[in-house]
């Protein structure tokens, strides 16, 4: 028997070796050993101004106005953001605002809806 490691999605025995890549058959799910996907453990965890928990997809609400660097216009107080993304940064999210376009926040300035 194979000493590969089980999937990290569905916690298959049955993964094979792809090229530099690890397969699962039961899920497909496929991977590189040395970049395994992060446990929930380890994921860093980004919470609004109320402490509450964001994840991708999240409609948040702008709890201060905001100066929009590069141009003279404000985010308003209580702008509602629709489709937020977590990224990794000093702006951890991702997202696009009516009447501004795409853009990155802080989520100490936001509040989930």
């Amino acid at each position: 028997m194979s000493n590969l490691p089980n999937c990290p999605e569905c916690n298959s025995e049955y993964t094979y070796e792809d090229g530099i890549l690890l397969v699962c058959p039961t899920c497909g799910y496929e991977w590189e050993l040395n970049k395994q996907r992060e446990t929930i453990e380890d994921k860093r965890i980004i919470k609004d101004a109320n402490g509450n928990v964001l994840n991708d997809g999240d409609t948040v609400t702008v709890i201060k106005d905001l100066k929009v660097k590069g141009s003279s216009s404000v985010l308003k107080q209580g702008t509602k953001v629709k489709s937020i993304r977590l990224v990794d940064g000093d702006h951890d999210i991702d997202c696009k605002i009516d009447g501004f376009g795409a853009m990155k926040l802080k989520s100490e300035f936001v509040k989930k809806v």
